[in-house]
């Protein structure tokens, strides 16, 4: 039963975190009832320029919501308490680029070369 194949998706909701993808699908067993699967998919970059996404899940079953649904609430409350919102960590990671917050499009023109028209 290695290779069961996962069961439809009732309803299915995509978050997209910078290079991570968390998807949260509600499927139905085989008696018709419901169920919550959690995938977090990872872009991974091989130097050559091919990639991989590494998926991770959970199943999570009715019976088990309401104590996860508090813990998980415990578990957010106390790290944005000790931590605030503010998101370090993505500054140590090699690959970082800081997104820019601004919806107007700016030029720089430190880039160009001054030509005169007379040198051409």
């Amino acid at each position: 039963m290695a290779d069961r194949v996962e069961q439809e998706e009732i309803f299915s909701q995509v978050l997209r975190a910078g290079r991570r993808t968390y998807f949260f699908d509600v499927r139905a067993t085989k008696a018709d009832d419901y169920y919550l699967t959690v995938t977090e998919s990872k872009k991974f970059t091989h130097d050559d320029g091919t990639f991989h996404y590494q998926k991770h899940k959970i199943y999570l079953y009715k019976e088990d919501f309401t104590d996860f649904h508090e813990m998980l609430s415990k578990a957010t409350n106390y790290i944005i308490n000790e931590k605030g919102n503010e998101v370090i960590s993505e500054r140590h990671q090699k690959d970082y680029k800081k997104e820019e917050t601004s919806t107007e499009e700016t030029t720089s023109t430190d880039s160009f070369t001054d030509v005169s028209f007379d040198d051409i």
